[in-house]
């Protein structure tokens, strides 16, 4: 091993450690050790270095990845569509994003050692409640288009009418949002129907309506009328909707909303080329037990102290499994905490002062745009412009020459997005594409939409958001949160292969370079060059590492790579006129995101029995193979297996599995086992998902970010997610997206 070597300063046992538990455990070498451990029948007959590039130093990782950076062409993005511009406060970006405090600790599953974190998710649910005026929130969501796919399973798990009820989707929602909505609908067996939400709801039954407020185009449109009309005929209302905007805007709980769902990206999130963002979801009185993800609630301890837990976890995959609300674990956490101190920080007063800064600098665009003889189509709005133009093309391009993305709605209509980065001088180079002059701000030009949808209720009123607005104050707070939690900066959390990594700094110091975190999603591809580099070389070398031949990285999180996997291997069988193949056999031994995620896909969970020491019960899977052998789809296996064991038949399981017409999908949860010792894409798995934020460097966050990247055999690489607004980002015979972005969580 050379001085520069990463692993002389990053792998914890030293060969003095190492010999005395091997000493221990009566084995003369790891050789020795591993050799009686991993089944001959599945070990590597080469070395994974013969697969990968050579082992680069610390400063030659970080000297690749600037030359990457300097690939990529940081443009001022006014596209919108649910990313924006954002300034995270310095106190915030160093004392948390850039914090192994926080980046490093595990998800709060032991509450006396996670009381920081969980009183600042406990502040993200105030902020979420308070500004969408609804009555609970949870801890986060994966993004806003898995959130809304996820309210539109709560409202169909709400619902007492007939199954064959439809889901209506305002035409005006986020296109990104629609298409996670429609992928993880067709599975369930629930139509989506695309409405006119300015009209009148169409006659046939249906169980919820989607609505976006604002609407993908900048529209603001009253929906207490369709509110009302929604509930007369027992349906539930979804609000997907803007925080910032709701600093101005009537909160959707005032005017009828009863589920509330969106991106907190904009409170001081970079766009980071997509993600990691916190998602929320709000609900009303009643609809709590229904709800997805983590809740953290307010109790007392044993000496009557006020504490924070984790509440009603009876709804969650690890008790219900196949019965669960979702499949989702923890979500978004360290992006969560951040969007909650973005808000302490700034206050109701400084948010409010953010958000008609916005506002009047889209009526200054407005206005000059008008006067200068261009068609401005908007005329209710917050922060975003609809324009009339002779080519889009030509004026889309224009911009980019001057350092702008805009957004192209069609051939004639372009969009344009305002945020909080927005300068006067952004407003005159804009305005320059067009062809017109900026006009000076008009002193009190009152808001642009009605009256009726001015917010009029107080919000963030508790001290929590009124009191550390300076950065001494922020950072004091921010270290007493800190200092009542564990996290790998203190000590080993050895509670299994989740917290069994590494988050070396180096591995983390890219994420916050301008280059990769102010890359809007939907720019250009050209000028995500490097991002893309290294995306792809990422997908190389996880497929070197597991002997597959396909991968997506758009799952941001292991539960969503998952129903990503079991996806695909629905949408295989269907290709091969086996749609009647829906039974999922999953041993009693695996984690209850497995189960939960087989049911979203549309298939039916069938228990096998373990053996006394935990090894999948060859017997009882065979019989069960027996039984449903004409309508088998998969069996999902955890390998090592929860217990931490390498059984010894796995590649008899697989086959028994073939042989029925089944497809064999390995849980990569505890790939760290493997890597560089077996390939499940060589002994007999035909898809798995892998957790970057387990067994590579993605920090865990205290319960997310994470990324769940689906990798699969040649057979189903087909089917793998694709997106509608990036055709580089999955085939063309794809199910549709799982997250909201191309990428998913592309910066980590």
């Amino acid at each position: 091993m050379t001085f520069d070597a990463f692993e002389r300063r990053h792998i914890g046992p030293s060969t003095d450690q190492e010999s005395t538990m091997l000493k221990e455990l009566g084995y003369p070498s790891l050789e020795d050790f591993i050799s009686q451990v991993v089944p001959s029948s599945i070990a590597m007959t080469h070395a994974l270095a013969d697969l990968l590039p050579s082992a680069r130093t610390e400063v030659e990782v970080i000297a690749e990845l600037r030359e990457m950076a300097s690939r990529n062409k940081v443009f001022t993005s006014l596209i919108g569509t649910g990313y924006y511009g954002t300034h995270t406060p310095a106190v915030i970006l160093r004392n948390v994003l850039e914090n192994p405090a926080w980046y490093t600790a595990y998800t709060p599953y032991q509450p006396e050692i996670s009381q920081g974190r969980l009183e600042a998710l406990f502040a993200f649910q105030t902020l979420i409640c308070d500004m969408t005026g609804l009555d609970i929130a949870n801890a986060s969501m994966l993004d806003e288009g898995t959130a809304a796919a996820e309210a539109m399973t709560l409202a169909r798990r709400a619902h007492k009418g007939s199954d064959d009820a439809v889901f209506f989707v305002d035409k005006n929602v986020h296109p990104q949002t629609y298409a996670v909505v429609v992928a993880r609908a067709k599975p369930l067996g629930i139509s989506v129907v695309t409405i006119d939400a300015s009209n009148a709801l169409p006659e046939q039954e249906f169980f919820g309506v989607l609505v976006q407020y604002p609407n993908t185009l900048g529209e603001i449109l009253h929906y207490e009328s369709l509110s009302k009309s929604a509930h007369d005929r027992s349906a539930l209302v979804v609000a997907a909707t803007d925080l910032l905007a709701l600093t101005l805007l009537a909160p959707p709980g005032e005017w009828g909303a009863d589920v509330v769902v969106g991106s907190a990206q904009r409170f001081g999130v970079p766009m980071g080329f997509g993600g990691p963002h916190a998602g929320f979801m709000s609900v009303r009185n009643g609809l709590e037990r229904g709800m997805p993800g983590r809740l953290i609630g307010q109790s007392v301890d044993s000496d009557g102290n006020p504490g924070f837990r984790l509440a009603l976890q009876t709804r969650e995959q690890h008790i219900r499994r196949d019965k669960a609300t979702s499949n989702i674990c923890t979500a978004q956490v360290l992006l969560a905490v951040m969007s909650a101190f973005y808000a302490m920080y700034h206050g109701p007063k400084g948010l409010t002062h953010i958000a008609n800064r916005v506002h009047r600098g889209a009526q200054q665009l407005n206005q000059s745009l008008t006067n200068g003889a261009v068609k401005v189509l908007s005329k209710d709005f917050f922060d975003t412009l609809m324009v009339s133009v002779s080519d889009s093309g030509v004026i889309a391009k224009k911009a980019r020459e001057a350092g702008f993305n805009l957004r192209v709605i069609d051939g004639q209509t372009i969009g344009i997005s305002l945020d909080e980065t927005t300068t006067q001088a952004d407003l005159q180079a804009v305005c320059a594409v067009f062809g017109v002059t900026l006009l000076p701000q008009v002193g009190n030009a009152g808001m642009s939409f009605p009256d009726s949808l001015h917010r009029k209720s107080a919000f963030l009123s508790h001290p929590i958001f009124n009191t550390n607005h300076s950065e001494t104050a922020m950072m004091r707070y921010l270290r007493s949160l800190a200092d009542k939690d564990l996290a790998l900066d203190r000590t080993m959390i050895p509670l299994g292969s989740c917290t069994m990594k590494l988050n070396a700094v180096t591995e983390m110091e890219s994420v916050t370079w301008p280059e990769f975190s102010s890359l809007h999603p939907f720019a250009p591809a050209d000028q995500s060059v490097g991002s893309r580099e290294l995306i792809s070389q990422l997908s190389q070398w996880l497929v070197s590492i597991t002997g597959y031949d396909a991968v997506s990285l758009q799952p941001n999180a292991g539960s969503q790579g998952e129903f990503a996997g079991l996806l695909a291997i629905r949408n295989y069988h269907d290709s091969r006129g086996d749609s009647h193949r829906n039974i999922c056999l999953i041993p009693s031994s695996a984690h209850g995101t497995n189960a939960a995620s087989a049911v979203m896909a549309g298939m039916k969970v069938v228990v096998v029995e373990c053996d006394d020491l935990g090894n999948v019960s060859v017997e009882d899977l065979s019989a069960k193979i027996s039984l449903h052998a004409q309508n088998l789809a998969a069996l999902m296996v955890t390998y090592p297996s929860t217990h931490g064991v390498f059984e010894t038949a796995i590649t008899q399981i697989c086959g028994l599995v073939h042989d029925a017409g089944g497809q064999v999908y390995v849980d990569g949860a505890n790939l760290n086992a493997l890597v560089g010792l077996a390939q499940p894409g060589k002994f007999g798995a035909d898809v798995s998902h892998l957790n970057l934020h387990k067994t590579f460097c993605i920090p865990h966050g205290g319960g997310g970010p994470g990324v769940g990247p689906v990798i699969c055999r040649a057979h189903l690489a087909p089917f793998l997610p694709n997106h509608p607004l990036d055709p580089t980002a999955g085939p063309a015979t794809g199910p549709g997206p799982i997250s909201a972005a191309p990428f998913g969580s592309a910066s980590i």
